[in-house]
């Protein structure tokens, strides 16, 4: 061998070693940017919920008022509550418990809060009634009603009871309040103010969790009562909704097109169609509703019926893709078998591919409902941002939404307050989708083992 071709074949090792190289350094800094773009996407969804849990926890506290409220029969001058007599129809003592209560709805209630109010601040403490009165929450008097109505024999006695605070009160005890503020930017009196630090410093004002958030629907009177349970309600509706349509008509879409259609430009012009729907925008999605639903089949605005099936229109693309994807996963060689054992083709399909496919199919069809509860945009334009104070008992009632409620506490007034319950709003729906998801993991799994 000359030596023309040793340094010829040692140039050739040279060149590549020196390629090995070129490639084992970008293939770590490859596997380095990966990390660093993992580390990065895991940092800004931890500082994401870190400022959530931040904001919201603290709105699952709420101050709480325990006074001992005297029913002064000089200060509620009512008849006896009626007892039914031998013989009175259940007409007639309803007519008169009815009349009595309306009797009852007309008393001065504040009264009663503010005597409680003042007996348990110190003695001689100088404050007008509108000023002491602006410490609890404006429903406060319907509290103590209901109390007394459903014990009338409380007149003349005396009570415990817990009234919430008012919001101004819930900030101030909770420093959402600048307290070096002048008293005329101050959103409560100076005397308030003062009454409210006794308070809490004797223990009349207490913190406790704040069942109000979820047990009540929202309010715009008394906003430290505004609670969550109307939109929770129409979210569950509406994705009852989209559960009984979507799922069937979207996994019947699927099987069809993908065993049973011909292959012909119909199916294919459907397939890109329904590609192209699962990447157009929601709000376009709400503009169909209110287009169709609302104006076309006169359905009721606001209603959760509408928005279920609006939703349900927007994740159809989703499902139809999902178990397509599913079905073509499935190895030929289990059709070939089945049909090859004298199954027909739609025992071949349902009794054979589905089973294998139906993980996955559940997957996708939580994780499609999950994102549908999430969505505000097409909501908004059906008409669910508007103010129901009242708990929906059919889809056809008016009602809002989880995220619609986000977003219109969102824009309250009342930053200092609001901002928490917003928040802590988000958490409730973020609760709801991550245990959706979870529920369709845990399945998923469970159905894979038993495959």
């Amino acid at each position: 061998m000359t030596s023309t071709t040793l340094d010829t074949a040692a140039e050739r090792r040279k060149l590549v070693r020196a390629g090995l190289s070129r490639r084992h350094v970008g293939e770590k800094m490859f596997r380095f940017f990966g990390v660093v773009a993992i580390v990065l996407a895991l940092g800004f969804v931890a500082i994401l919920f870190a400022d959530v849990l931040r904001k919201g926890i603290p709105a699952f506290t709420q101050s709480n008022i325990h006074l001992s409220v005297t029913f002064d029969p000089e200060a509620l001058n009512v008849d006896p509550a009626p007892v039914r007599e031998p013989g009175q129809s259940d007409a007639a003592f309803n007519a008169a418990n009815l009349a009595w209560q309306r009797q009852v709805a007309m008393l001065n209630w504040n009264t009663v809060i503010e005597a409680a109010l003042r007996n348990a601040a110190p003695q001689g403490f100088d404050i007008d009634s509108r000023q002491i009165l602006s410490i609890v929450e404006t429903d406060a008097r319907h509290r103590v009603r209901e109390v007394f109505v459903r014990d009338p024999s409380l007149l003349g006695q005396t009570v415990e009871v817990d009234l919430l605070a008012s919001a101004n009160a819930d900030n101030w005890v909770k420093g959402n309040i600048n307290r070096d503020l002048s008293d005329t930017q101050q959103q409560l009196s100076a005397p308030a103010r003062a009454l409210i630090d006794t308070f809490e410093e004797n223990g009349t004002i207490r913190q406790g969790f704040a069942w109000s958030l979820l047990s009540n629907v929202d309010s715009r009177s008394a906003p430290a009562s505004a609670g969550l349970l109307g939109a929770l309600m129409g979210s569950l509706w509406m994705m009852l909704i989209v559960v009984v349509l979507a799922v069937p008509i979207g996994v019947g879409s699927a099987i069809y097109l993908e065993e049973f259609a011909p292959k012909s430009r119909l199916t294919d012009l459907i397939e890109v169609n329904i590609n192209n729907l699962a990447a157009v925008p929601s709000i376009v999605f709400g503009l169909l509703g209110a287009a169709v639903f609302i104006n076309w089949f006169r359905l009721p605005l606001s209603a959760p019926l509408a928005g279920g099936l609006v939703l349900t229109l927007m994740t159809l693309p989703t499902i139809i893709i999902a178990t397509r994807a599913a079905l073509k996963g499935v190895s030929p060689a289990l059709r070939q078998a089945a049909l090859g054992m004298g199954a027909s083709r739609t025992q071949m399909v349902f009794h054979h591919v589905l089973p294998v496919t139906f993980p996955s199919i559940l997957t996708a069809t939580i994780i499609g409902v999950a994102q549908a509860l999430g969505e505000t945009a097409p909501l908004l334009l059906i008409g669910m941002n508007a103010f129901v104070a009242a708990v929906p008992g059919t889809p056809v009632e008016q009602a809002t939404a989880l995220p619609v409620q986000i977003y219109l506490w969102q824009g309250n007034e009342n930053r200092n307050f609001f901002e928490a319950r917003t928040s802590a709003a988000i958490l409730v729906l973020l609760g709801f989708m991550i245990t959706l998801n979870a529920i369709a993991i845990f399945l998923r799994s469970r159905l894979e083992k038993r495959a």
